[in-house]
This record gives structure tokens, C-alpha cells and sequence, in this order.
């Protein structure tokens, strides 16, 4: 009888362990092992690690006390091990995390930017090496928003702007990029990962609206380039005691009109959030990264109302929690309450992360020729750092080349006449703020008094795009966008009843974590004839 119609299946031994593999290749199994060596291989003498999650992107288990895990098997699947505490993955020539093992016998279905290679018969055993991996649970991780170079120069401003900026950064265990990794052109995708690279340490990513394959017509389909560069787009992974969920949560094409696309999530990746959730413990800080904000500004309908009440409901066991995502090229904070879906008392806060790009690499040329890209609500280009201890956190805003004290924009006009009456105002941009948050001020040595939080265009950054429409010659550059409300935005009445001279402004800002962060800026008092 021919080998190719024998039905039964074939049982392999594999170091003391029987494993039944079938030829229809409907389950995968192997073993999660501790890597003494870090050579990738599982030798004879290195022993399984029990109890670590392994997932097909949709079921998840806990590999058996030998480090064995079996999971279901379709012909288009990722299989990643949930990094534990206290372990770490090898990294590629890229420093891109190597988690996972891609199944795709035939490949990704033909399109405009290749996708996955055929991946052939699948091995007897897909192991997963982990090496052990001290973790302190006081850790910093580093996150970009929207890099999104649409052409190759404008990976250049990424990697002069930002990258290097940070550059073989010591004491970060991984950065991650919150999606649009590129504009549209996922050929990009490679000088980006050689740009990031550039950081030195782990680097994850998240898929966004820009980085999708838009000649497909089912959204399972819409990150095949993707995962050909990073692996899945859905995954988990832990730190010391926070628990990392990256999701995918741009579904293309709209299911609504079937064009363009919408924020939500497919019954596949709920089912994967819930069977992770089941592992981990409820006193973790549950980390979601994903790219489009679960909030809605200026109420358009840009997420799925449902899906985001059944996330809010999976996440309901965990007191801890925390969502991250980028997107709109403006920095925001959001608090979910029960008015919202939020099924606890403390709210759920939504940390819209500026991005790397700032507005689209818009604006005048700096030193380097860099655009300085300030985002449309006075939030400046930049990156994010947070600050983990235990299941608490804090967050950090780090304005790419300016010194990390720089936390506000203090508008105010250069001169005023003394002792008339003006409309002026000062104004504070500060840009990790909430409005809960507490700003004051002072002029001279005056007392200090609260600054009023009003929901405005920053008059800083609507100075910056005039200047662009007085100039009567050409700027270097790209003009900005049109300023838009900001949401981190306070203003004060400025004093005319001063002596003439120059008089200075201070302001400190305390922030949602209690850190307290300080501006200063001067005006001058004239005496007016008129």
C-alpha cells in the first residue's frame, strides 16, 4: 500500500513523550523548553517549562509538566508562545522578537505586496525556546505612534528625528510601535524595521490602518504582508507582573459598506482575549495595545460601540488595566466610567499616545532638516516612555529633541499695553494633561492661581500655520494641518497692572501619576501714548 493513502496516524516519540500527529496535519504540538545554551535547539539534557501559554491565535493552552502543548491546526495559522516572567525570546538580526511559528502550507494568496512564503508540511514538533531572563518588576518600556513614512525620505526623518534620538538606549527591555508602521506602501516595511532596529533593544509591533493589504476582500486576509515581516498581529507576552495583549483592531474591508475600514474586532480575536485571560492572574496590570482609540473624538463613529463594551466585559475580573493606541496625530487621555460601558468603579484609562510622525512630517525644516511636526492640537512630535512598577504605571512624554522637562507650551502675548484692557490670554499646552489635571500660575512673585482648562485650538501651534500663509516666499517643508481643539489645553488672565518692563510667567502642572512639571515664559508691560 502507498504511504500517500495510509489514513491512520502516526505516532512519534519524541524524548519519552508520544505526540499524535495526523497526515491531515489538523494539530500541532511540541515543546515550550528552557534554552540553556540559547541556541535555539532543544537538546536531549534541557528540560520542558510547565504552565506556559501557547496559542493558534485563537485557542490557548498551558503546555503539560514536560513543557508539551497540542493545539488545532488550520492551513492559515501563527502559533506563538505567551512569553512568561522571568524568561525572554530570542531576537532576529533585527531585533525583532522570535515568538512564533507561521503555518501556511501554501502561502499567502497572491497580492500586491507579497505575503507569507509556503511554509510546506509542517514539522513533527514546533518547539519554542525560552531563555531565562531575570525581571525586575520596576521596568520602563519605550512606545512609538505612527512612524508611517509614506516614502523613503520620510523614513529618514523617523530614523533622524526619533531614532536616533534614542538610539542604543540602556536599561529598556523592549520599545513597541502603536500600528501604522508605513503609509500604505508596505514595501517600507523593511527600511522601517532597519531604522528601529537602530534602538538596540526588542522591538514589537502592532498592525494599523496603513500597513494592511487592501487587495483582499476578507479582513483575515488584510494583514498577510504584515505577518510576513513581524508574525501575527494578534499575540501576548509578559513582563514582571503586566500582561501585554497586542491586537489588531482595524477591521477591513467596513463591514458595514464593505470600503474602508472600521475599529472593532472579529469573533476569533475575542476568543483569543478570553481564552489568554483565563491564565492570568487577577492582580496583573492587563496591558492592551492596539491602534485605533477605543474612545471617539469629536463623536465620529469610528470604533464599534458592541465590540468595545464586550473588550470592557473581558476585562472586568482585572482591577488593573490599561489601553494604549495612536492613530489620530494628537495626544489625548481618556477615562471610561460606568456611564461608558466600564463594568468597575475605577475607570478605564485610554492613553492615546502621540505619534512619531507628529503631523504627517509636516512643518519647518529644523537644524538636522528634520520637519518638527507638531501635531494639530500643540502636542510636539515625540515618544512615550511607561514607567511600570508591580501592576501600577506611569507615563512619561518625551518631545523628540527637546530636554524631557519640556512638558508644556506657555502662549502668551510678547507685550501688552500697562494698565489696558486686553482680550490676550495665556495659555498652557501641557501635553500629557487630562482635565482633572491641576495647573497654576504666577507672574513674578505673585501668588500662584488656578489656570482655567477650556477645550480650544492651541494659539501656539494656529501661530505656527499662519506663518506658513503670510510667508511671501516659499518654506522648506510642508505646510501643517489646520489646528484642531485640544483636550490638554488651560488658559489665565494676564496682568497689564505691572510695572514697565519684562515680567515672567510660571507654571506648574500637576499630572494624573503626581508628578508636578514647571514652565516659565516673559512678556513685556509697555507704556502706550495712545
Amino acid at each position: 500500500m502507498k504511504i500517500s493513502k495510509i489514513k491512520l496516524l502516526i505516532t512519534t516519540v519524541i524524548f519519552g513523550v508520544t505526540v499524535m500527529q495526523a497526515i491531515a496535519q489538523n494539530k500541532v504540538t511540541g515543546y515550550v523548553f528552557h534554552d540553556a545554551n540559547s541556541n535555539g535547539k532543544k537538546e536531549t539534557n534541557e528540560k520542558g517549562i510547565e504552565n506556559v501559554a501557547v496559542t493558534n491565535g485563537k485557542e490557548v493552552v498551558l503546555t503539560n509538566a514536560k513543557g508539551v502543548y497540542q493545539l488545532p491546526l488550520t492551513n492559515d495559522a501563527i502559533i506563538s508562545v505567551i512569553k512568561p516572567s522571568n524568561y525572554k525570546v530570542a531576537v532576529n538580526a533585527n531585533n525583532l522578537p522570535q515568538f512564533f511559528y507561521i503555518h501556511k502550507p501554501k502561502g499567502s494568496p497572491k497580492l500586491k505586496f507579497k505575503g507569507v512564503e509556503a511554509t510546506g508540511k509542517l514539522p513533527h514538533n514546533v518547539n519554542f525556546p525560552l531563555i531565562a531572563s531575570e525581571e525586575n518588576e520596576v521596568f520602563t518600556a519605550l512606545i512609538f505612534g505612527d512612524p508611517q513614512p509614506y516614502t523613503k525620505q520620510e523614513v529618514d526623518y523617523f530614523a533622524k528625528g526619533i531614532v536616533e534620538e534614542v538610539a542604543n538606549i540602556k536599561n529598556i527591555p523592549f520599545g513597541l510601535s502603536l500600528g501604522d508602521l508605513v503609509g500604505n506602501d508596505l514595501s517600507l516595511f523593511n527600511p522601517y524595521i532597519k531604522a528601529t532596529k537602530k534602538a538596540g533593544i526588542p522591538w514589537y509591533n502592532v498592525l494599523g490602518n496603513h500597513d494592511l493589504n487592501f487587495d483582499v476582500e476578507t479582513d483575515a486576509l488584510s494583514d498577510e504582508t504584515y505577518e510576513a515581516h513581524f508574525g501575527p498581529a494578534n499575540y501576548a507576552f509578559n513582563y514582571g507582573k503586566v500582561h501585554f495583549i497586542i491586537i489588531d483592531n482595524v477591521l477591513y474591508p467596513d463591514p458595514r459598506n464593505q470600503s474602508k475600514y472600521w475599529g472593532g474586532f472579529r469573533e476569533d480575536q475575542f476568543q483569543f482575549l478570553e481564552n489568554d485571560l483565563k491564565y492570568v492572574p487577577k492582580d496583573h496590570l492587563i496591558v492592551l495595545a492596539m491602534h485605533i482609540p477605543l474612545s471617539e473624538p469629536d463623536d465620529n463613529d469610528t470604533f464599534n460601540d458592541e465590540h468595545r463594551q464586550r473588550l470592557f466585559n473581558v476585562l472586568k475580573p482585572f482591577s488593573n488595566t490599561l489601553s494604549l493606541s495612536a492613530h489620530t496625530h494628537i495626544q489625548r487621555q481618556d477615562f471610561f466610567t460606568n456611564a461608558q460601558g466600564w463594568p468597575q468603579e475605577k475607570p478605564h484609562h485610554h492613553y492615546n499616545v502621540g505619534t512619531t510622525s507628529g503631523d504627517w512630517y509636516s512643518g519647518k525644516l529644523d537644524a538636522n532638516k528634520v520637519p518638527t511636526s507638531t501635531m494639530r492640537d500643540g502636542t510636539p512630535k515625540g515618544y512615550a516612555f511607561i514607567n511600570f512598577n508591580g501592576n501600577s504605571y506611569s507615563v512619561d512624554y518625551k518631545v523628540a529633541g527637546k530636554p524631557k522637562t519640556h512638558q508644556m507650551e506657555i502662549f502668551a502675548p510678547k507685550v501688552v499695553a500697562k494698565d489696558k484692557k486686553t482680550k490676550a490670554a495665556i495659555y498652557v499646552n501641557f501635553f500629557m494633561g487630562s482635565p482633572s489635571d491641576e495647573v497654576l500660575y504666577k507672574i513674578d512673585s505673585g501668588e500662584w492661581k488656578a489656570m482655567k482648562y477650556t477645550t480650544e485650538p492651541d494659539p501656539s501651534y494656529v501661530s505656527q500655520v499662519v506663518s506658513w500663509d503670510e510667508s511671501e516666499t516659499l518654506i522648506p517643508g510642508k505646510r501643517a494641518s489646520n489646528a484642531i481643539d485640544c483636550t490638554h489645553l488651560w488658559k489665565g488672565k494676564i496682568s497689564t497692572k505691572l510695572s514697565v518692563g519684562t515680567h515672567t510667567i510660571e507654571v506648574k502642572a500637576k499630572d494624573m501619576f503626581g508628578k508636578t512639571h514647571y514652565g516659565s515664559k516673559t512678556y513685556r508691560v509697555e507704556q502706550s501714548n495712545f
